[in-house]
């Protein structure tokens, strides 16, 4: 569960009410802190990448600040995802593990000499 702060959300979008709904039917909780302008979102992963892309589908622009925010808090996968990845798609090569996962090219070869010597 990912705890994000978003300070002044309500004036730095435009249709703040379009994307609360968004929120709402990801089934991520949008609360407001106390009496301030200040926001918390709270969700999953998953909960984040529905909001994520959806808010791109609507191409709405004052949603990027908040779509900047959700893939800040993107989690880097560990090596044995790396490998599962590598293993469930034997033709992937290099530069398509690193577009998909956002590691490094240096976790990326790893991840391929493990499979390789396994």
């Amino acid at each position: 569960m990912f705890d994000i702060q978003l300070n002044s959300f309500v004036r730095r979008i435009e249709q703040a009410n379009e994307f609360k709904a968004l929120i709402k039917s990801s089934g991520a909780q949008l609360t407001r802190k106390g009496r301030s302008r200040n926001w918390r979102l709270r969700g999953t992963w998953s909960q984040f990448e529905f909001i994520i892309y959806h808010a791109q589908v609507r191409e709405e622009p004052s949603w990027q600040w908040v779509i900047e925010q959700l893939n800040n808090f993107k989690p880097k996968p560990n090596m044995e995802d790396l490998v599962t990845i590598i293993k469930l798609n034997p033709t992937i090569t290099l530069q398509q593990l690193v577009t998909k996962t956002d590691c490094t090219v240096a976790e990326a070869r790893k991840a391929f000499d493990i499979v390789a010597w396994d």
